[in-house]
């Protein structure tokens, strides 16, 4: 386990910081990954860190931009430490699904895949939500 696991996944509050997905509803405690890669010029530094589900930080990888289908080609990606979740996403009550409200938070959903059926299902058939 990454020793920074500890600070890192408190000040998440056992959230994955980019689908919001509940740490308890898996099975294993989430990674800590580099919101902007060490390939990419990162730093194993505190506000480059970010907790994340394995589903999230696999799709991620080493990007930094994604595709918005509705705006710009070439979007840069959610950054936890530099934006409000509740200003670029919203959970659908109903489906769980969740949805960007701004071009980083649609390119974000579409890169990091945050609603391939297994995720959905996990998120609404859980008793806590992705989002209190």
């Amino acid at each position: 386990m990454n020793p920074r696991y500890p600070a890192v996944s408190q000040r998440a509050v056992h959230r994955c910081e980019y689908c919001h997905a509940p740490e308890a509803i898996f099975n294993l405690p989430f990674e800590v990954e580099h919101v902007i890669p060490i390939s990419r010029d990162g730093t194993d530094g505190e506000t480059n860190l970010a907790l994340a589900c394995r589903s999230c930080n696999l799709h991620k990888s080493d990007h930094v931009t994604g595709i918005d289908q509705i705006g710009k080609p070439a979007v840069r990606l959610f950054h936890p430490r530099q934006a409000h979740w509740e200003e670029h996403f919203k959970v659908e009550a109903e489906t769980g699904r969740v949805e960007g409200r701004t071009e980083t938070g649609r390119a974000t959903v579409a890169c990091l895949r945050m609603n391939e059926p297994l995720t959905v299902n996990r998120a609404t058939t859980m008793d806590t939500p992705r989002l209190l």
